[in-house]
């Protein structure tokens, strides 16, 4: 185990997470679930860093609000949050982040790899928020996909669009860390082109 590497990334799992919770914070309420842009750096962090690494950024964002700290959508925390309205779109990261690196690995030589992971990532988040926002306020299936879902399509499309551009622009100075050259069999490093470093 190379004891700077593994700091390195620590580094950079902590950043995503600061990330994770400052998305939290441009939120624009709309009904019981805000807009907010926390998910386009959940995508990001998988696709970037890589699952394991991805899922550890998640992980001390989770935790940071189960403890209470405001990092959730308006400034809010508390173990509470995750068993409210949104409380299943939160727990819905988790295999939201799993699958979108899985895909992205798989398929990151295809143009639109990442657009790809990251929209069965949103398919996942959405069928873990919608049935809890519909069982937590004894709303139908009509309002809940009406209040949980609908309004928030065009404003994923859009953020999706901007984190495909984010990652083209971060991953080249990413892999210009020499962090990256000895790793080209790391099951967390999902971009090709680090395969034509060291």
């Amino acid at each position: 185990m190379n004891i700077s590497k593994d700091l390195r990334m620590t580094v950079y799992s902590s950043l995503f997470a600061a990330l994770i919770a400052a998305g939290a914070y441009i939120a624009i309420p709309i009904g019981p679930v805000p807009i907010v842009l926390q998910n386009m750096f959940v995508f990001m962090a998988p696709i970037l860093l890589g699952t394991r690494w991805g899922l550890a950024s998640l992980g001390l964002y989770l935790f940071m609000g189960a403890c209470g700290l405001p990092v959730f959508a308006g400034g809010a925390g508390g173990i509470g949050r995750l068993f409210g309205p949104t409380g299943g779109y939160l727990i819905g990261y988790i295999p939201a982040v799993l699958i979108t690196g899985f895909i992205a690995q798989k398929i990151e030589q295809k143009i639109f790899g990442n657009v790809i992971a990251m929209l069965a990532g949103s398919i996942i988040i959405y069928a873990t928020g919608v049935p809890w926002l519909k069982f937590v306020t004894a709303m139908s299936w009509e309002k809940a996909f009406l209040a949980g879902m609908y309004p928030f399509i065009i404003g994923d499309i859009i953020k999706i669009a901007a984190a495909h551009y984010c990652i083209k622009f971060l991953r080249p100075i990413l892999n210009r860390s020499d962090f990256f050259k000895d790793e080209k069999n790391s099951n967390w490093i999902t971009d090709s082109d680090s395969n034509k470093l060291g």
